[in-house]
């Protein structure tokens, strides 16, 4: 006290001087004004010395979740680089993390991954690609009906399982005609019936070695086939018909019941891929997950129609502003008149428009508007939210209710994906992340040495002459308004590589975070116990590689 009282320059810092309880001079180094002002001269600073003791609580660092967004003074909206979550306590090796999560109220997936419904993103191969890596593929409708309907049958029936809807040949049937199933299947392996129907006797098949030295295609399939068929009737699981098809050592399998009728069949390529993709995501029925796009105008109706007769599993209603008189007409409609089928609504960045949402009745939503890499919705329409702080914002109201939130936008890496997780987000939804992977529509090449694939918005204009104009409400409008760009993306290699890449790297990012799961990640960030702190714009350029003259990005490898 004495000190202050030597240095004080008025009357004002005296009193605040004098009223500084004596304390021992061990002490006394630790006290100091955090102001030459008023009462905050008397702030005082604890000694180290006393930390020792500290209760839990005062050893919390950062904030929570609740306090950086809901609590905000500064009237900010955050993307996924403004926060960076800090670390927690590991007691576990990251081989015990486990990704599995929901994608809508029935479906899980085993990677919380689903890819965007672009252009030159998801159709068949991708969405394939997607669900035997534990994903969910969207497949987008910037093309006819049928079009669209073909590659979800493309997908649905790659992995079959029980193939409930073989192709079936007749004996009377020529070679000729098999090499048209074979021209437009890609497979020989063909079962023969009496009268060329499912569901009809089974009297032989007629496979590659069969017909491989065989010059006259006007050779009937009786007199090639074979006729001591290896069969296995039914009732019978999966599990016992791979069983008895591993054991036979045949290609393919018919299932038949007790008359000899054919039911079914299986592959032998189906138990490769069970052994390699052992994440597949996949239906009751043994086929892969799929879903696929459609918009809100009447005419969409028959699209999805035709797309649950093709077997989709889960639709998506894309729309750039999902809270709309039209989305939530169309979410009535299709639960009442396809009570089973899930439905993803979207796009929506408040509370508010989740709530609309989830009153008409969807299973899922989609979040974020005018965050993609190649969307310029907020620079045209001064509409949209940053990512982070939508996907909090909508999580935390949808997950009350039960709906899971896929966020959709703005990730770049394996940190923002992390980030949407702990931030609430069941799933993420990738569009340029994807786009230069093998699996993505169109062709690779070269530019200044570096192979790329082009990748573009729906909102560009390119895409809205084929068709998603509907998507921003503009498909009646005279003058086009484009709220996308078209690019390109560097080849990332095929989706064998890279998915487990990113896999790997969300597992450590749990792992740093204490957490060894989804659901202990929402649980933890719910009660506070994640911790996370807002970055400066010299924090980020810090927490990025710098101080380089040059450097090579290699983000994995195989082992």
């Amino acid at each position: 006290r004495a000190h202050y009282q030597r240095i004080a320059k008025n009357a004002q810092i005296q009193a605040a001087a004098a009223a500084l309880p004596e304390r021992p001079p061990a002490a006394r180094a630790h006290y100091h004004p955090t102001s030459c002002m008023g009462a905050d001269a008397a702030t005082v600073t604890p000694p180290r010395e006393s930390m020792g003791g500290a209760k839990d609580e005062d050893l919390a660092d950062g904030f929570s979740l609740g306090e950086v967004f809901g609590g905000s003074k500064a009237h900010s909206g955050y993307t996924y680089d403004d926060i960076i979550v800090l670390p927690g306590e590991i007691d576990f090796g990251v081989e015990s993390v486990t990704l599995e999560s929901k994608v809508t109220r029935k479906i899980s997936l085993r990677t919380p991954f689903v890819s965007s419904p672009m252009d030159t993103v998801t159709e068949a191969t991708m969405a394939i690609g997607m669900a035997q890596h534990g994903g969910l593929g969207i497949i987008h409708y910037n093309m006819p009906i049928e079009d669209q309907v073909a590659e979800v049958r493309k997908v649905k029936t790659y992995k079959n399982g029980f193939i409930s809807d073989p192709v079936v040949l007749a004996p009377h049937n020529t070679l000729s005609d098999l090499d048209a199933v074979k021209e437009k299947y890609g497979h020989y392996g063909i079962p023969v019936t009496i009268d060329g129907r499912l569901h009809s006797k089974l009297v032989g098949i007629v496979t590659k070695r069969d017909v491989d030295f065989q010059e006259d295609r006007s050779v009937l399939v009786d007199s090639v086939m074979t006729k001591d068929v290896v069969t296995i009737q039914e009732p019978v699981t999966l599990a016992q018909a791979n069983a008895r098809l591993a054991d036979c050592k045949k290609g393919k399998l018919p299932v038949v019941n007790a008359d000899g009728e054919l039911v079914s069949l299986i592959s032998r390529t189906d138990l490769r891929k069970a052994r390699d993709y052992p994440l597949s995501t996949v239906a009751a029925s043994g086929s892969l997950l799929c879903g696929a796009a459609v918009g809100t105008r009447p005419n969409d109706r028959i699209r999805l129609a035709a797309l649950v007769e093709a077997g989709v599993d889960v639709v998506v209603l894309d729309s750039s502003q999902g809270d709309s008189c039209f989305q939530k007409d169309m979410v009535r409609w299709i639960k009442s008149t396809y009570p089973l089928l899930q439905v993803i609504g979207g796009n929506v960045v408040t509370r508010q428009q989740a709530k609309h949402l989830i009153d008409a009745g969807v299973d899922g939503l989609r979040v974020g508007m005018g965050v993609g890499s190649i969307c310029t919705t907020q620079v045209v329409c001064a509409c949209g939210r940053p990512q982070a702080s939508a996907v909090y914002a909508v999580a935390s109201y949808a997950n009350s209710r039960g709906v899971p939130v896929i966020a959709d936008g703005g990730v770049g890496n394996t940190g923002h994906i992390i980030k949407a997780l702990m931030l609430g987000a069941s799933c993420v939804m990738m569009g340029s992340m994807l786009a230069g992977t093998d699996e993505a529509p169109g062709e690779y090449f070269f530019q200044d040495g570096v192979r790329l694939k082009r990748y573009r918005g729906m909102g560009s204009l390119e895409a809205m002459s084929q068709g998603s104009d509907k998507r921003y409400f503009a498909s009646q409008a005279k003058v086009k308004v484009a709220q996308g760009v078209s690019g390109t993306v560097p080849d990332k290699g095929p989706l064998a590589t890279y998915i487990p890449y990113l896999r790997q790297g969300i597992a450590h990012g749990f792992q740093d975070m204490g957490v060894r799961d989804l659901d202990e990640m929402t649980s933890r960030a719910a009660s506070g116990a994640i911790r996370v702190e807002l970055r400066s714009p010299a924090a980020q350029k810090e927490g990025g590689v710098h101080g380089l003259h040059n450097y090579v990005l290699r983000t994995h490898a195989q082992a």
